[in-house]
């Protein structure tokens, strides 16, 4: 077992002292992988909490470069950082959080040639993702891994997150049946987006793979979450597992 240096002790005294965690939880934490696809406004501050958190490993999946715009939520990034790659840029700040943590960067498109591959030896998933494509990608491979994971989405003042843990509850194409048509559902370039509601998001994504880590709590698995943030609501709505669903569901019933 990982022993923590007394500057660790000291560094996590916070979580230690916290029933539901303590040292054997934060051993949890210092032998969890987590990989986060998506390093913008969701990733954020996924990566930032996990990192704070003590999480061993952390992989960031992303091909895209900072720019100007991103800046109003992507905290991760700072101006002297547009035009770099993203992972760069947050590898960077997430080594000087806690060099603690082992931080792997992939800077490449999430796609159905790499997915598997990119999953391989992580425990848990963040779709901290923008496209539904994506989505439903991460969605198919990590029931083709048995991997669990968290779906984070935000749009103008709505908020939105769920768990999916393979074999244990419904998966994203059970809530989402299908994706919507092109130029159907606008992005956050058309219609806009409150960076804070990002951030509130991405902080229950992290919330939710700690939990899942140190196996305490009621995850968000069979229920998604809404946030609205004018009205700081957040509601519950369980779903089932479809049993023909195109994903996960049971073959031999087709």
């Amino acid at each position: 077992m990982f022993e923590f240096s007394e500057e660790q002790i000291h560094r996590y005294s916070r979580h230690i002292l916290l029933p539901e965690v303590g040292g054997a939880g934060q051993q949890k934490i210092h032998k969890a992988k987590v990989l986060i696809i998506g390093t913008g406004g969701l990733g954020s501050p996924v990566a930032f909490y996990l990192t704070a958190a003590g999480v061993g490993t952390i992989g960031l999946v992303d091909d895209d470069v900072v720019e100007l715009s991103n800046l109003q939520r992507q905290i991760i990034h700072s101006t002297r950082d547009i035009g770099r790659p993203k992972v760069t840029s947050a590898q960077e700040k997430l080594a000087a959080l806690n060099p603690d943590v082992r931080v792997i960067t992939y800077q490449t498109r999430f796609t159905a040639a790499n997915a598997l591959d990119l999953m391989d030896g992580y425990d848990i998933i963040v779709d901290a993702t923008d496209y539904f494509g994506t989505r439903y990608l991460i969605n198919a491979a990590c029931i083709e891994r048995k991997k669990p994971f968290v779906y984070g989405g935000v749009l103008r003042f709505i908020g939105q997150v769920l768990t999916v843990i393979p074999g244990q509850g419904p998966c994203f194409r059970c809530v989402f049946p299908e994706p919507p048509e092109p130029d159907a559902v606008p992005s956050c370039g058309e219609t806009g987006v409150l960076g804070a509601v990002a951030g509130t998001i991405g902080t229950l994504q992290a919330t939710e793979v700690l939990k899942y880590i140190i196996g305490k709590g009621e995850l968000l698995c069979g229920q998604l979450a809404i946030y609205d943030a004018l009205k700081i609501n957040l509601r519950r709505i369980p779903f089932q597992q479809n049993p023909l669903c195109p994903s996960c569901g049971r073959v031999d019933l087709i």
